[in-house]
C-alpha cells in the first residue's frame, strides 16, 4: 500500500533521532563549570581522534568553549535522563552551579580545564581545532587528547549493553535508551 510522505521540512533533523545524549562541559576563563546537553555530535576521525559538536550561538556554552578552546564529552547512561534534560533546559547564564543542581558532581579533568561528569560512564577530553560558522549553530571540531571509560560499561572497544544503557535523545523531552545488541551475520 503506498502511502503519501508528508512534508517534515520543520522537523528535518529528528529524522537523524534518536541519537546519543551527552552532557559537554566547559569552563570560563575563571574555570567555573557549566554543562549542556548535546545530540548534535559525531566522530569526524580516528588519526587524529576527533569529534564535531553543533552548538547554537545563542548558548551560554557557546560563548564559553569558544572563549576556551576546550569541553569535555561525558557520555551518560540512561539512568542521568533527567540531569540531562535539566542541563539542557536551563541557562548557566542563569543558574550557577548548574552541574550541582542537576545532581551531578563535576570533578576535575585528566588533561583540560572543563570538569568531568563523575556519575557518567565514559568522558572524551577535547581541543577545539576548528569552528565552522553554519547559520544559527557552529560547530566545533576538537581533537579528543583523551578518552576513557569505566570498564565494566565499554569493554573491548564497544559498549556492554548488559551492563549500561547510553541514553539517546529522540527529541524535545522524549528520551531512550538501546535495546540489548544483537550481530548481524556476514552474507554467505
Amino acid at each position: 500500500m503506498d502511502v503519501e510522505k508528508e512534508d517534515v521540512m520543520k522537523a528535518f533533523y529528528r529524522l537523524l533521532h534518536p541519537r546519543p545524549a551527552v552532557l559537554v562541559t566547559c569552563v570560563d576563563r575563571e574555570g567555573k563549570p557549566n554543562a549542556i546537553a548535546i545530540s548534535w555530535i559525531t566522530p569526524v576521525a580516528r588519526d587524529p581522534p576527533t569529534v564535531a559538536i553543533c552548538v547554537a550561538k545563542k548558548r551560554y556554552s557557546h560563548g564559553l568553549i569558544k572563549e576556551t578552546g576546550e569541553f569535555v564529552v561525558n557520555v551518560p547512561s540512561a539512568e542521568l535522563a533527567e540531569a540531562v534534560h535539566y542541563c539542557g533546559s536551563v541557562s548557566g547564564r542563569d543558574v550557577p552551579d548548574k552541574i550541582a543542581k542537576a545532581g551531578l558532581t563535576a570533578k576535575p579533568a585528566k588533561v583540560v580545564r572543563a570538569p568531568i561528569i563523575e556519575e557518567c560512564p565514559a568522558h572524551l577530553e577535547c581541543r577545539v581545532k576548528q569552528v565552522i560558522d553554519c547559520g544559527s549553530h557552529d560547530i566545533f571540531v576538537a581533537e579528543v587528547v583523551m578518552a576513557y571509560a569505566d570498564p565494566k560499561a565499554f569493554r573491548e572497544g564497544l559498549w556492554d549493553l548488559e551492563a549500561v544503557r547510553p541514553l539517546l535523545h529522540a527529541g524535545g523531552n522524549i528520551y531512550s535508551k538501546p535495546e540489548p545488541a544483537f550481530k548481524v551475520e556476514k552474507p554467505s
